[in-house]
C-alpha cells in the first residue's frame, strides 16, 4: 500500500535526518534519494556534501527537479525520499531570468502551476506504483514577512505547496530543534 509522508521544519531543524530515518524504517537500504539541490556556491556545495556523507551508500540517487513523477514511476525502489520541495521551487523560479519586481500575477500563477504539477506528478507516481514517498520541505512564514517581492513570492508559493502536499499525505511531521512532532 502506498504511503506519502511530509516532513517539514525550519532551517537546520533536523527535518532531513528525520526523513532519512523514515526512509530506513520503510525502505531499509532500498531507497531512491531525489536530490533537488544545485551546487550554486560553496555554501550549497557544503550542504550537499553533508547530505551525501550521511546517506547510506546503497541508496540510489537521482539529481534533478523536473519530471520526478517519471523517475518515481520508473524506479525499482519502493521507498523514495525527495529532499527538498523548497529547493525545487527555487530552481523553478530561477530557471529563466526574470525581474521579480515587475513579474505579473499571471506569471506567478504560471510558476505556481508548474510547481503544483511537479508535486502532483511525483505523488501520483508513488501512489500508482504502490511506493512510499517521503517529502522534505521547509516551513516558512513563521517569522517576518519578507520586505522584498521575490521573498514574498517564494514564501507564498512554498506555503501553498506545503499545504498541498500535506493535504495529500498520510503522515505529516514537523521537526523543531531536532525533535519530531507528528501533526497528521
Amino acid at each position: 500500500m502506498s504511503k506519502v509522508i511530509t516532513v517539514t521544519g525550519g532551517s537546520r531543524s533536523g527535518k532531513s535526518v528525520l526523513a532519512e530515518q523514515k526512509a530506513v524504517e520503510y525502505g531499509g537500504r532500498s531507497v531512491l534519494y531525489l536530490a533537488t539541490a544545485i551546487p550554486t556556491d560553496e555554501d550549497m556545495k557544503e550542504r550537499i556534501r553533508i547530505h551525501q556523507a550521511r546517506r547510506d551508500p546503497e541508496w540510489g540517487t537521482y539529481e534533478g527537479y523536473r519530471s520526478l513523477g517519471e523517475v518515481v514511476k520508473n524506479t525499482e525502489k519502493d521507498t523514495i525520499l525527495l529532499d527538498c520541495i523548497t529547493v525545487l521551487i527555487t530552481n523553478i523560479l530561477f530557471e529563466e531570468e526574470r525581474n521579480f519586481d515587475e513579474i505579473t500575477n499571471k506569471e506567478i500563477e504560471d510558476l505556481e502551476a508548474q510547481v503544483m504539477m511537479e508535486l502532483s506528478d511525483v505523488i501520483k507516481g508513488a501512489r500508482d506504483g504502490n511506493k512510499t514517498l517521503i517529502l522534505v520541505t521547509n516551513e516558512l512564514g513563521m517569522s517576518v514577512v519578507p520586505a522584498y517581492r521575490l521573498g514574498r513570492i517564494f514564501s507564498d508559493m512554498a506555503g501553498k505547496a506545503n499545504q498541498f502536499i500535506a493535504s495529500l499525505s498520510d503522515e505529516v511531521y514537523i521537526s523543531i530543534s531536532g525533535i519530531p512532532l507528528r501533526l497528521k
